[in-house]
């Protein structure tokens, strides 16, 4: 079974409640009428329902009947998500009347249901940019405890299955945060660890990567990732986590145990941490590109709650596969 697949069984096995704020777009309602009739989660739809059903007669959808629809601009609990968002930003000046007009915006409305917990998760993006998915993610929601930064990771699912887990690598960060600092990428690495427990299911292998291994070359972009890795060690003591690391001594057996003898994961990582997003965001396209590597992601983590960024020009499956993740993160996040 690949991974894939594994993740909607166990999406379906755990239905969680997944708040679509781009309701009446249409790759949005067609990827929801295909997770409703898979079982991969229970769909809440922000949007019109006037045009939504618009929608489902022009494509004659038969699950959206199961889905929940609500209208941002029309529901009962409207006056009790402004009073939430008012408490959470009195002290950054939002009034109550610019409280209860931002509700009625489908990326503050879907937020607040997270918060509330009426919904488990949220995927965005299809029509909306990312900053404007992740504004209300990070004034309402926030970071996880001890986490200051989001980041982006890839699942990379490689040809060669002698590599990283039965050949699954997970890359981070490769999507967000440009230049983090030694602390932030401490976070990084304790945040992907975390991601891959809950959405694949194996123990993490962490190598911090750099162009040194134990100190084969003096820089101060070697000091942070050795100051990180010690930092990630702190915070999660229980990570099997190893750096500064060249890739090759972080993924071959033999230049592992030469140049690193006695890591914990020289030659075995299934995680690579890079420094920045330079070299993050370079890496997974080369395995994409050069390897034939499929590329899952990215899936943001460190957040509070599980809420995932689509690309705008996604597909119908790419929203359908995002929302199966984010059931997973729930799943994990709860447990």
């Amino acid at each position: 079974m690949n991974l894939l697949k594994q993740i909607c069984v166990k999406a379906s096995r755990e239905c969680q409640r997944i708040v679509l704020p781009e309701g009446d777009e249409e790759r949005t309602i067609l990827a929801a009428d295909q997770i409703i009739r898979e079982k991969l989660a229970k769909v809440i739809l922000l949007g019109n329902p006037a045009e939504i059903n618009i929608l489902v007669e022009k494509y004659g959808l038969n699950n959206i009947q199961n889905a929940t629809i609500i209208d941002p601009v029309n529901h009962p609990k409207m006056e009790a998500y402004a009073d939430m968002l008012y408490e959470i930003r009195k002290q950054k000046g939002l009034t109550r009347e610019k409280a209860l007009e931002l509700v009625k915006d489908p990326l503050y409305l879907g937020v607040l249901m997270i918060k509330a917990g009426d919904a488990d998760g949220e995927v965005a993006g299809a029509r909306n940019a990312t900053g404007d998915v992740l504004r209300p993610a990070f004034q309402i929601v926030k970071t996880m405890p001890g986490i200051s930064v989001v980041s982006g990771a890839f699942i990379m699912i490689l040809q060669d299955e002698e590599f990283g887990e039965n050949g699954i690598l997970v890359f981070a960060d490769g999507a967000v945060h440009p230049d983090p600092t030694e602390n932030e990428l401490a976070e990084i690495a304790v945040a992907t660890g975390a991601t891959v427990r809950h959405l694949l299911g194996f123990e993490p292998r962490i190598a911090m990567c750099s162009f040194s291994t134990r100190g084969s070359a003096n820089h101060p972009m070697v000091d942070k990732v050795i100051n990180a890795t010690k930092k990630a060690k702190e915070m999660d003591p229980s990570l099997m986590i190893d750096g500064e690391m060249q890739i090759d001594a972080a993924l071959i057996k033999e230049i592992g145990e030469s140049k690193a003898p006695g890591s914990p994961i020289a030659g075995t990582a299934n995680v690579l941490i890079f420094p920045d997003l330079n070299s993050g965001n370079i890496a997974y396209k080369l395995v994409q590109r050069l390897a034939h590597a499929e590329a899952i992601g990215p899936i943001l983590q460190g957040m509070a709650a599980p809420i995932n960024d689509l690309s705008r020009g996604c597909s119908v499956s790419d929203i359908v596969n995002l929302v199966a993740i984010t059931a997973n993160q729930a799943i994990g996040m709860k447990k």
